[in-house]
C-alpha cells in the first residue's frame, strides 16, 4: 500500500461497476460512462429504464447486442477521450449509440465517426431508449426481469450520488455547460427526499449530493414548499440538507457555491462531527482562483477576499469541516503576480483536499477569445508549483490527525486491510484511511471509530478505536 495523491481531475466520476450475467437469449446493451458523477447518475437512471424492459446490462463490448456511450464535452480533452472511446466501442462492437454532454454536438461526433447509429444530448433519456428500441428490440420476462426499489447502480451498494438539479445559471467564460445542460432546473425536494429514503431503506450509508450548482437548489422553484412527513419542506439547500441528515446516513455536499447561505448549513455539519451521522462537515467548492481581476475574467460569482472571511466563519462553527475546491492555473492572462497570489491565498485558506487544472481552450467557450494566452511550458511550472504547495498543506493536515479518533466508512476489505475513508473523504478523488490490523471482521459500508496512529502525505493509518 502507498499513498496516492486526490483525484487531479475531480470532474471525473468513479468507474461505473457492472456485474450481471444475461439469461439465455436476453438482449443485452453495453455501458460506457464517462464524465463527472452527474453523468454517472444519468448513466443509472438509462440502465434502470433498460433494465426494467428485460435487457440486461454488460460490462464489455465483446458480450453485448449494442454499445451507450455517455460522453463528457467539459474540455477539449475530455472531448478527445470521448471520441476515442465511441471508436473502440465501434472497432469492437459496431453497434452504437452515443449520449451526453459530447451528444449535443452531433456533428462534431459524426465528422469522426459517422457510422454511430444515433446521437442523443445529456439527460435525453426518452430518446436514448427509443435508440436502443430501434437497434435491439426489448424482450421482456415479467417473472424475471424485476428491478430493486433503487434501480440500477454503478456504484458500490454502501454509496450513491443523489442529483438534485440539472443545469446552472452561471457565465463562466471558461465553461460550456450551460449550453448543453441548459438552466437550472431543481427536482422538487420530497421527491429529492424520497429517492434518498429509499436508497438508505435499501442499505446505502452514503449519499453524495451532486448538481452543476448546488447551493442554487430550488431557486428556479422560488423555494416551493412541498409535504414531507408530517410537515412541508421547501426545495431550498438548507431544508434538503437537514432532512438529508435526519436520514442515518452520511450526506455529503459537492459542488457548492460559497453564498453568504451557506454559512447556515454549518451548525448542521457541527452536529454531524461529533455524532458520526448526518450533513456531513465537508464542502466541495470550485473556487478556480483567488486574484480578483482572473475572477473577473473568468466571470465568476466570487471574489477571493470575502471566500477567505467565510472560510474563517465556518471554520469558527465547526471547526472539523474539511474543505475541497478546485483550481484553474495558467488561465488567459494570468499574471506571475496573480499565481503568486493564488499561492498565498493557499497558504491562508489551509484547504484539505485540492485538485488542479491547466487551463484549455474549450470549442465554444468565451474564454478562447481572450487575449494574452499562457504558454503550455508555463502552465505547467505553475500546476508543479501550485500542487507541491497543496502537497505540503494536506501532510501538515494529516499529522495533525495523528492521535485523534475520527469517524470512518469501510469501502474494501482485503487480506492486507480494511481501505476506509474519513468523513473528510469522497470516494476515489480524497484520500484513503487503512486498518490493517485486526481489520479481518470489517464489511464494506460499516461505520465506526478509528484511532489515527501514521500521516502520508494524503492517506492515514489508524486501528478500531
Amino acid at each position: 500500500m502507498s499513498t496516492n495523491p486526490p483525484s487531479l481531475r475531480p470532474d471525473i466520476a468513479p468507474q461505473a461497476r457492472i456485474s450481471e450475467s444475461a439469461r439465455d437469449g436476453q438482449p443485452t446493451i453495453g455501458m460506457v460512462s464517462l464524465g463527472c458523477p452527474k453523468a454517472l447518475v444519468d448513466s443509472e437512471r438509462i440502465l434502470t429504464r433498460l433494465r426494467a424492459e428485460g435487457y440486461a446490462i454488460s460490462p464489455d463490448y465483446g458480450g453485448a447486442d449494442a454499445v451507450i456511450v455517455n460522453t463528457c464535452g467539459f474540455l477539449d480533452s475530455a472531448k478527445a477521450e470521448s471520441l476515442e472511446a465511441i471508436g473502440e466501442a465501434l472497432k469492437e462492437n459496431g453497434k452504437v449509440i452515443v449520449t451526453g454532454c459530447l451528444g449535443a454536438e452531433e456533428d462534431y461526433i459524426r465528422g469522426t465517426h459517422p457510422s454511430v447509429m444515433a446521437v442523443t444530448g445529456p439527460h435525453q433519456y426518452e430518446q436514448v431508449l427509443d435508440a436502443v428500441h430501434g437497434v435491439v428490440p426489448p424482450a421482456p420476462d415479467p417473472f424475471i426481469d424485476l428491478l430493486p426499489a433503487t434501480g440500477v447502480s454503478l456504484t458500490p451498494r454502501h454509496y450513491s450520488y443523489v442529483k438534485i438539479s440539472e443545469g446552472c445559471n452561471h457565465k463562466c467564460k471558461f465553461c460550456i455547460i450551460p449550453d448543453m445542460r441548459g438552466k437550472l432546473t431543481s427536482r422538487p425536494a420530497h421527491a429529492v427526499l424520497r429517492e434518498a429514503e429509499k436508497l438508505v431503506e435499501a442499505g446505502v450509508k452514503e449519499l453524495l449530493i451532486i448538481s452543476q450548482d448546488t447551493s442554487a437548489y430550488g431557486l428556479d422553484r422560488k423555494y416551493s414548499l412541498h409535504p414531507w412527513k408530517d410537515g412541508e419542506v421547501r426545495s431550498h439547500i438548507l431544508d434538503l440538507s437537514r432532512e438529508l441528515g435526519r436520514l442515518g446516513a452520511w450526506a455529503r455536499l459537492h459542488y457548492v457555491y460559497p453564498y453568504p447561505h451557506v454559512r447556515d448549513l454549518i451548525p448542521l455539519m457541527a452536529e454531524t462531527a461529533q455524532a458520526g451521522h448526518g450533513l456531513l462537515p465537508y464542502l466541495d467548492i470550485p473556487f478556480q482562483h483567488s486574484h480578483p481581476d482572473v475572477l473577473r475574467r473568468m466571470a465568476r460569482p466570487a471574489a477571493g477576499s470575502k471566500t477567505l472571511e467565510e472560510i474563517a466563519a465556518w471554520r469558527e462553527i465547526c471547526p472539523d469541516i474539511t474543505l475541497r475546491s478546485t483550481f484553474i492555473v495558467g488561465y488567459p492572462g494570468e499574471t506571475e503576480a496573480e499565481f503568486q497570489h493564488l499561492l498565498d491565498w493557499m497558504d491562508e485558506a489551509q484547504l484539505d483536499r485540492v485538485g488542479c487544472f491547466k487551463y484549455e481552450n474549450v470549442d465554444g467557450a468565451r474564454s478562447n477569445a481572450l487575449p494574452d494566452h499562457v504558454p503550455e511550458e508555463v502552465k505547467q511550472e505553475r500546476w508543479e508549483r501550485f500542487m507541491a504547495k497543496a502537497q505540503e498543506i494536506s501532510e501538515a493536515k494529516l499529522a495533525a490527525k495523528v492521535g485523534r479518533k475520527l469517524w470512518v466508512i469501510v469501502d474494501e476489505v482485503d487480506a492486507d486491510a480494511a481501505t476506509c475513508r474519513t468523513m473528510a473523504d469522497a470516494p476515489e478523488i480524497d484520500g484513503n484511511l487503512f486498518i490493517d490490523e485486526g481489520h479481518e471482521s470489517l464489511a464494506p459500508g460499516q461505520i465506526l471509530q478509528v484511532e489515527v496512529d501514521e500521516a502520508g502525505e494524503y492517506d492515514l493509518w489508524g486501528r478500531i478505536a
